[in-house]
């Protein structure tokens, strides 16, 4: 295909007028634009957009005084002579998905709904749009390579995103009920269940901004009207937004910290806004919207990782309910502290005593499907195998007898399975050079001695010496950790383009009985095992075993592109192998 054109022009009414006079496709043809502000200024501002008469739609920008205000000085037109209205959305919301992901920028656009609809050659017409980040790369509107921006948080967290359509229908529905209740007066819960990939924390984060756009809406700017939540934008439910408090709450550290850094690349969003179920508890103020991602990694009453967090529960539970109940959560925190609740929940990515009983999490499951307010993810986003992947992950883990995948479902997912583990370190380190974001990660089962002693090492199999994940703030990105091994906790909710599974001898093949078992010893997480004098529980090797199950189900669908797998304990091993490559 013919290159695209990019004719750049100062954003101003006399250069605006001229260049509309040269060519008949600046006032009567299918383009897409960018207009973007001044490199040298902390957080430049920069806007996307598509349109059939393109000098027009400039002239209405420099009318807006909000356009103005941001310093956008320059405009850039994308100009083919085989573009069509679908071609351009698509363009459109690649570029500002690209431009959201580079960081470079503060993308101003809405979130009013980016379309990823079929057309005709579009899988051509997408080769090309590559051509076009290159020449808008060469004039300095990008910074990096666009994979080095698709492996990054900010592209992967970021709320400008094509939704899938359940996606989309979660996000309508929930915001439809959210309205209708703000009129009345109405509290609500909604849950969002979804397994690993489904895209639970684009949701979130999605509804966040959404919801932030709408509020606050400016009436000169214009929404496409095909544009898939268009209709929300309507000054009455702009209206019933003013001055609502919201907040996302995420309960995992550095999945935390990740998206505190994207709301600050966010207009409308703020770091702030995404906060602890801890915040919560302590706030002195009710939020009218809470959305919980990971809500299976909330806590109940439980011996915490500190003195002090042990004394807050206390604490917390006393403020809020006038006594220290111990049958009290960080759920019910979160119920008593909001007028409206959206859980996002999987019920199998639980993984300590700690997090919140499966039985608690199944009845805010029914109770949100008794109101038709339960909205299942299914489209698979993460695993380029797709869902039969997952399936086949979580039914062997569970022991089914049925469970297995074969090789032509795997398709061209790299599924692979080592018996030692310098050649699977060799492999990922590989993968890591092709594609980047390729990472070891293991089971709790060895100690973490290096924590006290930075020159010891942890995983000591096959002459190869490894240790834990040195930072767990962002380790995925951290320098040094292509040489670490990642934990649960480093890794829960985010991405790898290639995951290098060690399955330790935490989980083993009972011979006799021919069923996983749980090898109590050799699970080294001290919380993960921890009864529960609190609550009266004590918990056998079954519930252990539930959790060991869990975490290693977490970590074989980290990998888009492939999963590699070590597993210590040999008949295990050839037991998954059987049952994952047919």
């Amino acid at each position: 295909m013919t290159p695209s054109r990019i004719e750049r022009l100062p954003f101003a009414q006399d250069e605006i007028r001229d260049w509309s006079r040269r060519d008949r496709a600046h006032t009567d043809w299918p383009v897409v634009y960018v207009l973007d502000g001044d490199r040298s200024q902390t957080k430049p501002a920069v806007y996307v957009g598509e349109t059939l008469n393109a000098a027009a739609r400039m002239r209405q920008h420099l009318a807006n005084a909000s356009k103005r205000a941001t310093g956008l000085e320059t405009i850039r037109v994308v100009v083919d002579d085989r573009f069509n209205k679908s071609v351009c959305l698509d363009l459109e919301s690649h570029l500002i998905r690209w431009l959201a992901g580079d960081g470079r920028f503060t993308v101003l656009n809405g979130n009013e709904g980016i379309t990823d609809a079929s057309y005709y050659d579009r899988d051509v017409y997408r080769e090309s749009f590559r051509d076009v980040f290159e020449q808008l790369r060469a004039d300095g509107v990008f910074e990096r390579t666009i994979p080095q921006i698709e492996n990054g948080d900010l592209f992967k967290l970021s709320p400008f995103k094509a939704l899938t359509n359940d996606q989309a229908a979660a996000v309508e529905d929930i915001l439809e009920g959210i309205f209708a209740d703000l009129a009345t007066g109405a509290e609500s819960t909604a849950v969002v269940q979804g397994h690993p990939g489904t895209g639970k924390t684009i949701v979130a984060i999605f509804l966040m901004k959404l919801l932030a756009d709408i509020r606050d809406h400016d009436a000169d700017d214009e929404v496409q009207p095909d544009s898939v939540f268009a209709d929300l934008f309507v000054p009455e439910h702009r209206a019933l937004l003013q001055g609502f408090r919201m907040a996302l709450v995420v309960p995992q550290q550095s999945l935390r910290l990740s998206i505190q850094r994207v709301f600050a690349k966010t207009p409308k969003l703020h770091p702030s806004m995404v906060v602890s179920p801890w915040d919560v508890g302590r706030s002195a103020e009710s939020y009218d919207l809470l959305v919980v991602d990971e809500t299976h990694r909330l806590n109940q009453r439980a011996n915490q990782s500190s003195g002090v967090l042990n004394r807050d529960f206390a604490r917390i539970n006393e403020r809020l309910f006038g006594a220290d109940d111990p049958s009290k959560t960080q759920l019910d925190w979160i119920t008593a502290r909001s007028a409206h609740r959206v859980l996002l929940v999987d019920g199998e990515q639980s993984v300590r005593p700690a997090d919140l009983p499966a039985t608690m999490l199944a009845a805010e499951v029914r109770a949100a499907a008794a109101l038709g307010r339960r909205y299942p993810l299914l489209t698979q986003m993460r695993v380029n195998a797709g869902t039969d992947y997952v399936d086949a992950i979580r039914g062997i883990l569970r022991g089914e007898d049925g469970a297995r995948l074969t090789a032509d479902a795997l398709g061209e997912y790299e599924l692979r399975f080592f018996q030692d583990l310098g050649d699977m370190r060799e492999a990922i380190r590989r993968r890591d050079d092709e594609h980047g974001l390729a990472r070891l990660v293991a089971g709790y089962a060895w100690d973490w001695r290096s924590r006290r002693d930075p020159a010891a090492h942890d995983i000591e199999l096959d002459g190869v010496a490894l240790r834990w994940n040195r930072t767990d703030k962002d380790w995925i990105n951290a320098p040094g950790s292509l040489d670490e091994v990642g934990s649960i906790h480093t890794v829960q909710g985010y991405d790898l383009n290639y995951a290098g599974v060690i399955i330790g001898p935490d989980l083993r093949l009972d011979p006799a009985s021919g069923r996983l078992r749980v090898d109590r010893d050799s699970y080294r997480d001290k919380k993960g095992k921890e009864n529960n004098p609190a609550l009266g529980i004590v918990y056998s090797d079954d519930d252990l075993l539930q959790y060991i199950r869990n975490i290693y189900g977490v970590l074989l669908t980290r990998g888009i592109r492939g999963t590699f797998v070590y597993v210590c304990d040999p008949a295990l091993r050839e037991w998954m192998r059987e049952r994952l490559t047919g």
